[in-house]
């Protein structure tokens, strides 16, 4: 009986240890803002962006990830959807440097070694931190002091991924990052010409397309995830 369980252990432990296939890829495509300045749409890119992840495939529906992001963002007045903005005329650009990390869940059951299970639209949550630059005060009209400041942001998003050949596939994908400040536009309660008002913190996003090589060993997952 006993060396019945510790069988059954041994065998549990090798299909999750050597039974897994990884994932490491690219991304291309545009990052957006939505905050104080400029347009409210939540997918607008309007800047090149990129990013560069590695997966864990824990069993077919579900993924770790680690991913870091190169988000540029800008926005002006002039492209909003309301008269108060237009007619201020502000803008901005910044830069976001991300690292975040999280989980993937498959809608349907992804293993590019299979047949039958090589494309499936997925959801992601994850938790991030970040690194942009924000205003620290005025040293005269129209001229500030910048510094850099690090954060933490809640990434969530939806996605369509599927095998292109071999080793290889490809995804589409849109992350949505809710953020725990208000100046990723300068945004400053103690500069007047920086002070836009508005009590909502700012969002972050990026649409793309990924490509995705597959490596490890061919999958032979567990029913414990």
């Amino acid at each position: 009986m006993k060396k019945s369980i510790l069988l059954i252990i041994f065998m549990n432990i090798s299909s999750v240890s050597f039974g897994q296939m990884y994932e490491a890829g690219i991304s291309i495509g545009g990052s957006n803002y939505v905050g104080d300045i400029g347009k409210s749409n939540y997918i607008y890119p309007n800047k090149i962006a990129g990013a560069a992840f590695f997966k864990y495939n824990s069993n077919p529906r579900m993924v770790l990830r680690a991913t870091y992001s190169y988000l540029p963002i800008e926005a002006n007045d002039k492209d909003a959807d309301t008269d108060f903005r237009r007619d201020r005329g502000s803008s901005f650009s910044n830069t976001i440097n991300e690292l975040a990390v999280g989980l993937e869940y498959n809608f349907y059951e992804y293993d590019l070694s299979s047949d039958d299970k090589t494309w499936t639209p997925y959801i992601l949550l994850e938790l991030a931190a970040f690194n942009y630059q924000y205003v620290v005060t005025d040293s005269s009209p129209d001229a500030y002091v910048y510094d850099t400041k690090n954060s933490f942001s809640i990434p969530f998003g939806v996605g369509f991924k599927s095998k292109l050949a071999g080793p290889l596939a490809f995804s589409i994908e849109a992350k949505f990052r809710y953020t725990f400040e208000d100046d990723l536009d300068y945004n400053n309660d103690t500069i007047t010409d920086l002070n836009f008002g508005g009590t909502g913190n700012d969002w972050y996003m990026f649409t793309g397309f990924s490509l995705i090589y597959t490596f490890g060993r061919p999958a032979c997952y567990t029913n414990g995830l």
